[in-house]
């Protein structure tokens, strides 16, 4: 479980794929405190730990992803040198400060708009045709494993409000018209569905 809330910006380092697609990480996270078998969310897919370590006091870590994370995610298409946003797994009596993010990707959006508003900058995103009934304005939405708030949905388009902080501190700030995104609904809005739906 996570919160949305980024607390690094990696760098893949490497691409192996002996079987499935093994990705080497580089990290501000100190391995020692890395378990094997953890949960990190890397750009909002939620991933486990196999290896880490230390390189010229470079610190890294490993993950393996499936076909079928490769298919329904961003991670296809990563490459070697790329940012991705990162957020450790929530720990009982952490701060939750976005909101309740799962790690499990619901699908991939895009980027079809990006244009200044203040200092901050607002994005405006395509999100699947299956997932749009799930976006809502004020609502929550977990963007790259970023938790950010919807100001407007029209049809599939929606958009948000970046500010200064955020683009500083994760991915947005290098972003571009046409990037990919992992989109992960607000669980709140997906028992919702579930509830009012009919047998």
């Amino acid at each position: 479980m996570f919160t949305g809330i980024v607390t690094d910006v990696g760098k893949v380092a490497t691409i192996e794929k002996p079987g499935d697609t093994r990705f080497v990480i580089e990290t501000a996270y100190e391995p020692t405190g890395i378990a094997m078998g953890a949960s990190i969310a890397c750009d909002g897919c939620c991933l486990t730990v196999v290896e880490k370590g230390t390189v010229n006091g470079t610190h890294w870590f490993a993950v393996d992803a499936s076909k079928e994370t490769l298919d329904c995610t961003t991670l296809g298409g990563w490459q070697v040198g790329q940012g991705i946003n990162l957020e450790r797994a929530l720990k009982v009596g952490d701060e939750l400060g976005g909101h309740i993010v799962s790690g499990h990707v619901d699908g991939v959006g895009e980027i079809v708009g990006i244009h200044d508003e203040g200092q901050s900058k607002r994005f405006r995103f395509r999100a699947p045709e299956a997932l749009k009934k799930f976006i809502a304005p004020k609502g929550s939405v977990t963007l790259s494993g970023t938790s950010l708030t919807v100001n407007e949905v029209e049809g599939d388009i929606f958009g948000v409000n970046i500010i200064p902080h955020t683009q500083e501190v994760t991915t947005w700030g290098r972003a571009q018209v046409g990037d990919k995104i992992n989109l992960e609904i607000d669980v709140l809005a997906r028992y919702v569905a579930r509830l009012t739906q009919e047998d």
